[in-house]
């Protein structure tokens, strides 16, 4: 994948969520951690019909079903009954169909989808059920377009605020990523869908990942950035993985043994196949006995693949057996018996762009926007006395399901933020929309075919002076200011990681020029990744933080700006003051060159940022509300515990404010005397929970010791060091409000 159009092609993410069965409005309930979500594991049943099939294949016939026979699907056995295993690309829900052998659309008209919130705005819910019925909704609508696999979730690790999927992936963190992740995929499994999770492993830039070498310690790599694949693996029962394009310690990740057969296989006892990401397989013989099952790619013709004649070749040269080659066969087998593809059985029911769907997409969106500022209650809008608003900025138009293109959804139905505020202000207000900002791009490199993951997207950040005035005009003119403002999924895009987190397009020119001339300007960003918005802070009133947000994204955030429903997303990373202060940065170890290596250790993200003692703009876990909460009387069910146990933390949550919300109590973890280097505080647990105004709910939060353990590499163990910990309960990384100490016998 050479180019930037299949690069954003295979971008193959994940699964944007969806289908809350519960009212937004009703509590979370006290079961919502991830242990209530287990995903069923591949079964063992149908290996005698497996068996019998597979003695009856030919060679080319079992070697077909391990590559790509079309874009997306791989080789079928018509004469025995076995279908193709159909894939589709979605992380942001079902994308259109393309043709078999090229990128292109295939041109039909009954491929439409929901588009569904994006990763990061998923993991900004902190809300597990959430990520169940994303998973659940996305299932139903990969069914009724008669797919067996969705390649997604992604949830690699986001190491570096410029990364180019940071809008896709969840978090910073490796406990929250796998509180999301686990409910999605067994959401997504539940509807006979297999989920493939990816990028495994280490693969957090875009700037080379072709090749680049991730050079990373055995403790990082194994507390970091494998919890979340673990968890994918025993808890939700993934039936697939996708192996990504780089290098770890010298070897591709497609055909490394140590990742794909020691941990993933022979620790972890994963049971179903191991898929390429498209065009990241190296050689024949290796990757498969490394424990690569099915290489997909791009468009060269599909005999040409390494798991295709070469492999051919190689069991005839007696390079290779062909019972190592019926041992993958068989895993392709049993996950597509699992899901119902072969068997009989019946089958879990589709449907896809129906109205459920889009409620499910606007009730993720309404649950991860983030409020960064409010001062003196300027949001929610009051609207007495206001007869027009200025709303101001391209992004109040702008769509980002992409219409198809690349890894984009095409959907009937993308509310903008302007339509939404339309819907929702009475029809006495006058609306002054202002495009204020253009989104421009260096003609240089307008439509640039090559790598570009170097350099990026490069920005004209020139305003323009008839669209600045316009802009000022209608602020002037108008009761109360809106700027749409932040990015969008051409300027955030797999295949580049961004050069700098200066805002694109003059944004922030613009934005203080608007509030030159009207103080009551509320900003909204629009945005995957953090973003500098200090200064913009500094100077507006109140500062609201949305996503790529799906098919109801502007209804959903015009009900949070006039009050209808009252914020409750907090930051799933942190957002710097400055680029050096984040910790790839800050260690001089991002992007690397040919190789890059993970100097920050385990100190990722607010790790690096409370150990370290550096402010953040806003921190992990950050995000307010329309009320006001305290949390007290914080306590644990005992003071001592053996390693085998279960600590459960209680705290009260009181509403202090006037109108109903929803609290993310959020636990960290902290052992000042440990024999082993650890960060400040470490999430071990969070609980959503809704107060009414004037009421107090407890929260109980149950955290396993094992979560307090640690991977010692010279014993190649999980360790619960013996000994006093401090329970930090709080509402962000940095606001913790009650600490606890207890003993770990």
């Amino acid at each position: 994948m050479k180019n930037k159009m299949i690069y954003l092609s295979a971008a193959l993410a994940f699964v944007l969520f969806a289908s809350c069965k519960n009212d937004a409005k009703t509590a979370i309930s006290e079961n919502a951690q991830t242990e209530e979500y287990k995903g069923k594991e591949i079964g063992s049943e149908h290996d005698a019909e497996i068996d019998k099939l597979v003695s009856q294949m030919t060679l080319e016939e079992k070697i077909g079903m391990l590559h790509g026979n079309s874009m997306f699907s791989t080789g079928a056995v018509e004469r025995l009954g076995i279908p193709e295993l159909k894939m589709a690309d979605g992380p942001l829900g079902v994308r259109e169909e393309i043709s078999r052998d090229s990128w292109a659309p295939a041109g039909l008209t009954n491929d439409f989808a929901t588009y569904y919130p994006a990763g990061g705005g998923l993991a900004a819910t902190w809300n597990a059920e959430m990520a169940h019925t994303f998973g659940n909704s996305l299932g139903e609508e990969l069914r009724a377009r008669d797919k067996d696999m969705l390649l997604s979730p992604a949830i690699n690790m986001v190491r570096t605020p410029l990364g180019g999927r940071t809008y896709e992936y969840m978090s910073e963190d490796p406990f929250l990523n796998k509180k999301i992740a686990v409910p999605l995929i067994v959401g997504l499994q539940e509807k006979d869908v297999m989920a493939c999770v990816k990028h495994y492993a280490a693969n957090n830039q875009e700037t080379n990942r072709d090749f680049v070498d991730v050079q990373i310690d055995e403790r990082t790599l194994r507390e970091i950035y494998l919890p979340v694949f673990e968890a994918s693996v025993k808890e939700a029962k993934s039936y697939a993985i996708m192996g990504a394009y780089n290098k770890l310690r010298g070897e591709y990740l497609c055909e490394n043994d140590y990742m794909l057969n020691k941990i993933l296989r022979d620790e972890w006892g994963f049971k179903g196949v191991v898929v390429s990401d498209w065009a990241a397989v190296h050689s024949t013989v290796k990757s498969l006995k490394s424990g690569l099952d099915i290489e997909m790619g791009t468009p060269k013709p599909f005999n040409e693949f390494f798991l295709a004649d070469k492999l051919l070749a190689a069991v005839k040269a007696g390079e290779i057996s062909e019972s190592e080659i019926d041992l993958h066969v068989k895993r392709i087998l049993r996950v597509l018996f699992q899901v119902k593809a072969m068997g009989g059985g019946e089958r879990a029911k589709g449907s896809i762009a129906t109205e459920a769907h889009y409620q499910d997409a606007y009730k993720i969106a309404a649950e991860d926007i983030v409020l960064l500022k409010n001062n003196n209650n300027a949001l929610p809008l009051k609207l007495d006395g206001v007869k027009s608003i200025a709303v101001i900025g391209n992004n109040a138009v702008k769509k980002n399901s992409l219409g198809g293109f690349g890894a984009g959804v095409k959907t009937k139905r993308e509310v903008t933020p302007l339509e939404g505020l339309k819907n929702r202000l009475p029809s006495s207000i006058k609306i002054n929309y202002a495009e204020g900002y253009l989104e421009r791009y260096d003609e240089k490199n307008k439509g640039k075919l090559g790598d570009i993951t170097l350099n990026g997207p490069v920005t004209i950040d020139e305003l323009d002076p008839a669209k600045v005035q316009e802009a000022v005009e209608a602020a002037k003119k108008s009761d109360v200011a809106v700027i749409f403002a932040g990015s969008n999924r051409d300027y955030e895009t797999e295949a580049s990681d961004r050069r700098t987190l200066k805002l694109p397009f003059g944004q922030e020119e613009l934005i203080k020029k608007v509030l030159a001339v009207n103080p009551r300007t509320i900003v909204v960003m629009i945005a995957g990744a953090p973003f500098d918005i200090d200064e913009v802070t500094k100077k507006s009133p109140a500062v609201v933080w949305s996503w790529f947000n799906g098919s109801e994204g502007g209804n959903a955030l015009a009900d949070v700006i006039l009050g209808k429903v009252n914020p409750s997303g907090k930051l799933p990373w942190t957002m710097p003051k400055n680029i050096m202060d984040s910790p790839a940065h800050a260690t001089k170890s991002f992007p690397g060159g040919k190789s890059v290596n993970y100097a920050e250790g385990l100190l990722i993200g607010y790790r690096w940022f409370d150990t370290k003692n550096i402010a953040p703009l806003f921190p992990f876990g950050y995000g307010l509300s329309y009320t006001t909460f305290a949390l007290e009387n914080g306590k644990t069910d005992k003071t001592s515990y053996a390693s085998n146990e279960i600590i459960s933390v209680s705290v009260d949550v009181k509403n202090t404010g006037k109108v109903d919300g929803k609290e993310v109590v959020q636990v960290y973890s902290s052992k000042a005397d440990s024999k082993v280097t650890r960060a400040s505080k470490e999430l071990k647990g969070f609980k959503k929970v809704l107060v009414k105004s004037g009421s107090s709910e407890t929260v109980t939060i149950q955290i396993p010791v094992k979560e307090l353990a640690y991977y010692d590499v010279s014993a190649k163990k999980w360790t619960v060091e013996p000994g006093k910990y401090t329970l930090k309960i709080g509402n962000s990384s940095r606001d913790i409000k009650t600490e606890i100490a207890i003993i770990i016998q």
